[in-house]
């Protein structure tokens, strides 16, 4: 069924209408249609590979991105964090209001919150405050809000992305000039030792990942499972070129790159098989979080994304990867992938900028939510 859901997605990804395509995110719609016609697979096996996969893709990612991470951070990252950080706040106080003018119980919009930021350790932790504050069946509420939520979360951040998107696209700059100039690519025979590096970083990204963060909430803060080995990943890829341990043909090989893509492959086929059935279920009960899922998800970036776009003139690129990682959303970052040349790293550098510190906020706004209902 995973094999079915790559399969199949990836072929759906070659369409183009006015050419747009969705690329690999159609892995994701599959998977949902093969749960809504009733495929049914463990759970955990599923947790485990969305987990697996989401790391390697991160883990890719960040060694794409490490070499020249620190110098594109300079050249516009704290701006980008602070409209991130905006993003978030943009994000929690749209999720109130809702309540408020809806008159939903704020906790239940927690759920829906975490999943329109699909933001899967946002509800972790939200699901943690609840049952320490003894909320009857409010766990199992925050869950079926997220998983209301996040299919049309990843089409709106999308969909954001494609409104945003320049009426000349060809004459969009697709590298920095000063990114990568000091950095020489170095051609290395040690063939497959270089495995060893990439497993080195993900269990040190998971050791990472896994400390807790004391802030003062019910429940601390991790980086968790994807923001752990994203920043190890992007510490090694930076230092190891830096000190000629591996060069940049194997920061940015064809090795890694694949490494990426059948982490996103994985991640998104286990997400749509254990997602539908719960979506077809109960978006007829509560069809409005569907719609105020949306809300939640779009109205920030359009507003953050498009201000960053018009007003600061950000590169479209960087931009995309901005959207993805201010929603802590792989499929937004694998889309821009696909809409970027080859050789573009600015989506990813976009991502990773901003992904540490959204995943942060995330996580923290999303108890405030439960603690403040």
């Amino acid at each position: 069924m995973l094999a079915i859901s790559i399969f199949a997605g990836l072929l759906l990804g070659k369409l183009k209408v006015k050419g747009i395509t969705l690329g690999i995110t159609w892995v994701l719609f599959v998977g949902i249609a093969l749960s809504a016609c009733g495929v049914s697979l463990n759970h955990d096996m599923l947790h485990v590979i969305k987990e697996f996969g989401l790391i390697l893709f991160v883990t890719g990612v960040g060694l794409q991105v490490g070499p020249g991470f620190f110098k594109s951070f300079a050249k516009g990252g704290l701006a980008m964090n602070i409209m991130a950080l905006v993003n978030v706040a943009l994000g929690v106080g749209i999720t109130v209001l809702i309540a408020k003018l809806a008159s939903q119980e704020l906790t239940d919009m927690a759920g829906v919150y975490t999943g329109a930021i699909t933001n899967t350790p946002g509800l972790s932790a939200a699901q943690a405050a609840v049952d320490d504050l003894g909320i009857e069946g409010g766990a199992g509420r925050l869950a079926t809000g997220y998983a209301l939520a996040y299919p049309l979360a990843v089409v709106g951040m999308i969909v954001t992305c494609i409104i945003l998107r320049p009426k000349n696209l060809a004459a969009e700059p697709t590298s920095l000039a000063t990114l990568t100039s000091d950095l020489k690519t170095q051609t290395s025979k040690k063939g497959g030792i270089l495995l060893i590096p990439i497993f080195v970083i993900i269990a040190l990204g998971i050791v990472l990942g896994s400390i807790p963060i004391p802030v003062g909430m019910k429940a601390p803060v991790k980086l968790g499972l994807a923001g752990g080995p994203l920043v190890v990943a992007i510490v090694a890829g930076w230092l190891g070129v830096k000190k000629g341990w591996y060069g940049t043909d194997f920061t940015d090989g064809q090795g890694v790159h694949m490494l990426r893509e059948v982490g996103i492959a994985l991640f998104l086929a286990a997400v749509g098989l254990g997602a539908g059935a719960d979506f077809v279920a109960n978006v007829s009960v509560h069809y409005m979080w569907v719609v105020y899922g949306v809300i939640i998800t779009m109205v920030p970036p359009l507003l953050v994304a498009g201000f960053g776009r018009f007003v600061l003139k950000m590169n479209y690129y960087t931009l995309m990867g901005f959207i993805g990682g201010s929603h802590t959303d792989p499929p937004t970052l694998a889309f821009a992938n696909t809409v970027a040349p080859e050789g573009c790293k600015l989506p990813n550098t976009g991502y990773a900028t901003v992904y540490p510190l959204t995943m942060f906020l995330r996580i923290f706004s999303a108890q405030l939510l439960v603690l403040f209902a």
